[in-house]
């Protein structure tokens, strides 16, 4: 995705613990504690959180995170990983999140 993305960004988080996992879910920043971000049986996240950069800062602007989706989407695409992302949820939309889906990753 760096290679091909006009838009600075970066990893926020990938493997949470549960204590992380209820922190956020505590403050609203989540509204599950059955979470891609949390290990799986083989101990991997099944999910990352990327959020665009803006003047060296993290962005929370949504518009950022609409020039961005595309271009993860494309990059995902181009190596054949199926993704979904968070900003197309119909409810509780989450711009940094995306994951690998449960029917190809249980």
């Amino acid at each position: 995705a760096a290679a091909i993305s006009s838009v600075d960004f970066t990893v926020l988080e990938v493997l949470r613990t549960v204590a992380r996992q209820k922190q956020l879910v505590a403050q609203g920043a989540s509204k599950t504690m059955h979470s891609r971000h949390l290990p799986g049986k083989d101990g991997k996240a099944r999910a990352v959180d990327i959020a665009p950069m803006f003047g060296g800062k993290v962005s929370w602007d949504w518009p950022l995170y609409h020039r961005l989706a595309p271009i993860i989407k494309q990059a995902a695409a181009d190596v054949g990983v199926p993704i979904e992302w968070g900003g197309d949820w119909r409810s509780f939309k989450d711009g940094p999140h995306w994951q690998l889906p449960h029917r190809t990753h249980p």
